[in-house]
């Protein structure tokens, strides 16, 4: 017997009076009505309405079990009613792999806004330049940059990742502002770590510049490196996310602007996913709302698979 089934239908039939109106709000047929309540009275033991072809009103025993009724049925709604808002509202913990840089310059101080709107959400960002697997590795989002090799993924377009060349002020009076990429041979140029064993930078000249044997400062940190350029170390190389804000300022000054890497493609991917999941998508609809692209550049369909991030960007 579904006993919950068979208390809807009695208090329905308590609440209109006949079995054909009870009927019409279960969306039943009044024979239906009928056997649940016939069920009901078996299991009891007892009858709990008294009717004749007219009417029908409650016995003693109805009376008392309404009663029960009616507060078993409400809390069964109260309790449906905080599932349904557990699926509506974003909550609980969301894992977030993004480049180093970029998620520490540029994602998360924007994720403040994010986790005041939504106070019941809280965001694990994982900051590396490592590819991850969303499956393998735990993670609910990641920020890739790169081309996307596979199509098993959802992927929603950000800001190409820009990259900037640039010294100091006082750097550039003391060695003067190169002109061309070989002009860089004369210059003290701030390398990164994870160039080593290639050429130093990929400009869009066509013509790697091999200066990595002659770097006289390098570092594994993006951050170490724009802070060795402010105080007049050399040129640095680096993500636009990183160096953007001392650009405008005139701490630094970009150069060689006309031979910068191309900006290379950036998304933030997920799993394909029918369920509803309210905290992913908030943070997908929040992205996709604060870092803007061309409408041209989103397709709207699932995109390539992630490659690794932007040599050298850290």
């Amino acid at each position: 017997m579904d006993t919950l089934r068979c208390m809807q239908a009695f208090a329905a039939v308590a609440d209109h009076g006949s079995f054909a109106r009870a009927a019409e709000q279960l969306q039943v047929s009044a024979v239906m009505v009928g056997k649940y309540i016939q069920q009901l009275e078996r299991h009891l033991g007892t009858a709990l309405l008294q009717r004749n072809t007219r009417r029908q009103r409650l016995t003693e025993a109805g009376a008392a079990y309404l009663a029960g009724c009616r507060q078993v049925l409400e809390q069964v709604q109260q309790a449906e009613a905080s599932v349904a808002g557990l699926q509506l509202q974003p909550r609980g913990l969301l894992r977030v792999s993004a480049p180093s840089t970029w998620g520490s310059c540029v994602l998360a101080p924007a994720l403040a806004s994010l986790l005041q709107a939504q106070p019941l959400l809280n965001i694990e960002l994982d900051l590396s330049n490592r590819t991850v697997d969303l499956i393998e590795d735990g993670f609910d989002a990641a920020i890739r940059v790169g081309p996307l090799p596979s199509r098993e993924l959802v992927a929603r377009p950000l800001p190409p990742y820009a990259m900037s060349l640039c010294a100091s002020p006082a750097y550039l009076q003391r060695r003067g502002t190169p002109q061309l990429p070989s002009d860089l041979a004369a210059h003290d140029c701030l390398g990164h770590l994870a160039w080593r064993g290639g050429h130093g930078w990929q400009l869009a000249s066509g013509e790697p510049v091999d200066w990595e044997p002659r770097a006289r400062l390098s570092s594994n940190d993006g951050q170490a490196l724009r802070q060795a350029a402010l105080a007049g170390a050399g040129l640095v190389l680096q993500p636009t996310a990183l160096l953007g804000e001392d650009i405008a300022a005139g701490r630094l000054v970009s150069v060689l602007e006309a031979y910068l890497p191309v900006p290379r493609p950036m998304h933030l991917i997920y799993l394909p996913d029918r369920r509803p999941r309210p905290r992913l998508q908030c943070f997908v609809d929040f992205l996709v709302e604060r870092f803007p692209v061309a409408p041209e550049t989103w397709s709207g369909s699932a995109e390539p698979r992630s490659a690794s991030a932007q040599r050298g960007a850290a």
